[in-house]
């Protein structure tokens, strides 16, 4: 129910501010600002009792695997002795399985263990069933002809015919699916232990669509990111006197499609919520926009477009070619890695473009620096902030672990590397070259990007550790550097640097805050941006052992280190450019930061500053998972021993 309100509470507000005529303003603010900060409690209630400690799994789903557990045993025993085919095993179990099904209490799963669980008693002992007998027989069709069916069912005979198990194809794929999204196939090779504040419920059951969210260590800081920045915007943006109300509509409107990105496990219910977003900055874009707005709208909105095409063919042939077939993000975790190799490289390469696009990937960058300079400062913010992280989410929680024959190719390795490699190199150069202060930062954006695919082709704990910390500690300085560009445009009305200089001597105080987010972007150690390029560098220098001895990363942290010296060489240049030296007559009453500023930019700076000393506090909530994603992406294998390599 959290992850429900936190997702919809922005969307209702949105709704009933249509209802505030937009003659108050301030009460459309007021009010907007009000349903964010809901929105922020609520996450933030879901922050602090997150716990991935299994031995206090808040997911209901998990609640019975004790008692399955044992249950499997008898169940194994029983069809040992019932069904011809399948291989004798001992067992000190042999009892009949209808004896223990129905009257062995101390092994019977209760209806109270399985209360919030979307399947029945029967429905796990028939899936145990289905199990051994899919194992002994193979495959489907001797499942069909062999007469296991009967053997089966004479198991259950002491049950009314009404209520005895369906055992048709169909009802064994839904198990199977609910089986995978609960994690009780395998725990080893699946998200699912993982995944906490689960919410499941049939939205178009023909199409096994489901309502399905969740969050583990990989979305629950971003979702946090997201909610903390749409306040810290909604405030900023205070000043806004052009439609007012539409302009705090659109933005909560943007919350709800990024809060449920981040939180969705279902891939559709996920596309829907990618495309949600899209609108709504198209317009904030080409509405609230510089003189170039509609150009870099239409641009943004075209980009955009074609990764969300190459997503939904993915998406479809995902549907369509796993067993069963489902959407469920958690089952095509434990089905894709069993398609054929080249069909993998296939899926991964239309959905590597996608996210690509969005991430901004060379070559697929060039609408991100027209969409920043022309985007209203909070637009901006929450563009690099929160917008860009959902390629590289998309990246971590769909491409690699579904499709790991191809993530661990050598060619993807090489590409993904290297793309991240010239990000890094190519945004810092293009960024050095820049005179607009906001084209400089956009550029720094794609540069530190390219720390994500980085990490991502490093295939290790360590790698993966640092592209994901990347994409939070990157949605902090990034935006908090466009809100201090901000502050700066709107005193003088313009951001060319070569007309800058001094501000430090007239604002003391806004200049201290404006040097930790810019030495967070430089890097600097005791900052949160120096810890997730470490950690990156570190798990390419590690990435040996998953490449099977390739020394190939170590060549992309030499390059790539070109890429940190360019940064501090711009990032130095735009501090003494802007703040430092003799300050023109014109610039000399100028004030300092106001409250407003103020609310937006301490917050940010503060976060720079705690997560650069104590890591610890957003790796604790996201080790646990990115140590699941590597052993998926690194070990592929089955469910259950349904579904096997190729």
């Amino acid at each position: 129910m959290l992850l429900t309100l936190s997702i919809f509470i922005p969307l209702v507000t949105a709704l009933l501010a249509i209802f505030i005529p937009a003659r108050y303003a301030n009460a459309v603010r007021i009010f907007c600002l009000a349903g964010s900060l809901a929105t922020l409690a609520v996450v933030s209630i879901v922050v602090m009792n997150y716990n991935d400690d299994d031995q206090t799994d808040p997911n209901p789903h998990h609640k019975s695997q004790n008692l399955l557990s044992v249950l499997g045993r008898k169940i194994d025993a029983a069809v040992a002795e019932a069904v011809p085919t399948a291989d004798k095993e001992e067992s000190d179990l042999p009892e009949p399985a209808l004896e223990w099904l129905v009257a062995d209490e101390e092994y019977s799963v209760h209806a109270a263990d399985l209360k919030n669980v979307p399947i029945t008693e029967r429905d796990w002992n028939l899936l145990r069933l289905r199990e051994r007998i899919r194992s002994a027989a193979r495959d489907r069709a001797s499942w069909r002809d062999s007469g296991l069916q009967q053997d089966v069912l004479a198991l259950f005979g002491g049950f009314p015919e009404a209520e005895r198990p369906v055992l048709d194809q169909d009802a064994y794929d839904r198990v199977l699916e609910l089986q995978l999204a609960t994690g009780t196939a395998d725990q080893r090779h699946t998200q699912a232990s993982h995944v906490r504040f689960v919410e499941f419920t049939n939205w178009i059951p023909s199409f096994r669509i489901h309502y399905f969210v969740g969050v583990d260590g990989l979305s629950i800081p971003l979702v946090f990111l997201t909610a903390f920045l749409t306040v810290l915007c909604l405030v900023y943006s205070w000043y806004m006197d052009k439609a007012t109300k539409p302009f705090y509509i659109l933005f909560l409107l943007m919350e709800t499609g990024l809060i449920g990105v981040f939180c969705a496990l279902d891939f559709f219910l996920f596309y829907v919520f990618w495309e949600i977003v899209l609108l709504p900055m198209y317009f904030l874009i080409g509405v609230w926009g510089g003189p170039r707005r509609i150009y870099a709208a239409i641009k943004f909105f075209i980009y955009t477009l074609v990764g969300s095409v190459l997503m939904l063919v993915a998406m479809l042939v995902l549907y369509t070619e796993s067993e069963p077939a489902t959407f469920n993000m958690l089952t095509l975790m434990s089905t894709a890695p069993g398609f054929a190799r080249g069909v993998q490289h296939w899926l991964f390469a239309g959905l590597f473009i996608a996210f690509a696009i969005k991430v901004p990937v060379f070559p697929f960058h060039t609408w991100l620096p027209d969409a920043h300079v022309e985007a209203p400062t909070a637009g901006s913010m929450v563009l690099a902030g929160v917008l860009l992280k959902m390629g590289g989410y998309g990246l971590f929680r769909v491409a690699y672990p579904m499709l790991p024959l191809a993530a661990n190719s050598t060619f993807f390795f090489w590409l993904v590397g290297g793309l991240g490699m010239v990000n890094i190199v190519y945004g810092a150069l293009a960024a050095m070259a820049q005179k607009d202060f906001k084209s400089l930062v956009a550029y720094s954006s794609i540069s530190h990007m390219g720390f994500i695919l980085l990490g991502l082709a490093a295939g290790t704990v360590a790698g993966y550790t640092g592209g994901i910390l990347q994409m939070f500690n990157h949605g902090i300085s990034s935006a908090m550097m466009f809100c201090l560009v901000g502050c700066i445009q709107h005193r003088i009305h313009h951001r060319n640097l070569d007309d800058m200089g001094g501000f430090g001597n007239q604002m003391p105080y806004f200049t201290g805050i404006a040097v930790v987010g810019f030495f967070t972007a430089l890097g600097l150690p005791g900052l949160s941006g120096f810890i997730s390029e470490a950690l990156t560098f570190l798990g390419c220098f590690e990435a040996g052992a998953a490449y099977h001895g390739f020394p190939y990363a170590r060549i992309l942290v030499y390059v790539s280190l070109a890429g940190v010296v360019l940064t501090a060489g711009y990032i130095l240049w735009s501090i003494q450019r802007v703040f430092l030296g003799t300050t023109p007559e014109k610039y000399k009453h100028e004030h300092d930061i106001n409250l407003r500023e103020a609310i937006a930019l301490v917050p940010l700076a503060v976060f720079c500053v705690l997560f650069g000393v104590w890591p610890a506090l957003i790796l604790d909530y996201m080790d646990p998972t990115i140590q699941a994603i590597v052993e998926i992406v690194q070990h592929p294998l089955t469910s259950a021993g349904l579904y096997a390599h190729p």
